[in-house]
């Protein structure tokens, strides 16, 4: 399956194109420990204790999709306007952000920070188009550090393959420095429409996963990785 990334603005270098996930692990993941103190104890049970790096959804968490970055640097300050603190934004060059109106947004928004007066969004710049059947998941980048999160979203970018901006809300009010350019904005995980049907397992499903459960405990090392986990690819 191919998905296509459409760039709207030739202005902007190469470098700020979008990537596999894959290609930009965080940091803090890449440095991490497989095990605590770099030892592998295993318990009385034949539990290994793994850290984080050794969870593999995590990993896929991390690694799916690809990331849309940002595009310039962008200045964030806080100033006092009319005798109220806002957050003011500066920029070099280009339109990194819009904003939406205050009443777009009811007051009950789940929003880490709630605006008073309007919602920045990120502008992006490339449109995306998928095969026929396919949707695409744009989320915040997953397990990744970040002053700001975007609102989630779904697009059915196999009919509608024009650039979809990103709404977003600081993680905390007080907020100031600098965004750079190359930022991860938006984590853009494709995926085929389907008609699901919830249902409840029976007696049987019931022995089938007990079962499964003694696999998965057969083995003192990487056992989900080894005997469950299905590879994805996003290149």
């Amino acid at each position: 399956m191919d998905i296509t990334f459409i760039k709207t603005n030739f202005e902007v270098p190469d470098i700020y194109n979008p990537m596999p996930a894959k290609n930009c692990i965080p940091e803090w993941y890449k440095n991490a420990e497989g095990y605590k103190d770099s030892q592998v104890p295993i318990s009385e049970e034949g539990v290994t204790k793994g850290t984080i790096k050794k969870c593999m959804p995590i990993f896929d968490a991390i690694s799916s999709g690809y990331i849309i970055q940002s595009y310039v640097d962008v200045k964030v300050s806080i100033q006092n306007v009319d005798g109220k603190n806002e957050q003011q934004f500066q920029w070099p060059s280009q339109l990194p952000l819009q904003w939406h109106d205050r009443e777009q947004v009811p007051s009950d928004y789940p929003s880490t920070y709630f605006y008073p007066y309007s919602f920045p969004k990120w502008i992006n710049i490339w449109a995306i188009k998928t095969p026929p059947g396919y949707s695409t998941l744009f989320i915040p980048p997953v397990h990744r550090p970040s002053e700001f999160s975007i609102l989630p979203g779904v697009v059915d970018t196999d009919t509608y393959f024009n650039p979809v901006n990103f709404p977003f809300t600081f993680n905390r009010p007080d907020f100031e420095g600098m965004i750079p350019a190359g930022t991860p904005i938006a984590q853009v995980i494709p995926f085929k429409r389907e008609t699901w049907e919830m249902k409840f397992g029976d007696e049987k499903n019931f022995y089938e996963q007990k079962e499964q459960y003694f696999l998965l405990k057969s083995k003192i090392f990487d056992s989900y990785k080894k005997q469950f986990r299905q590879k994805k690819e996003y290149n």
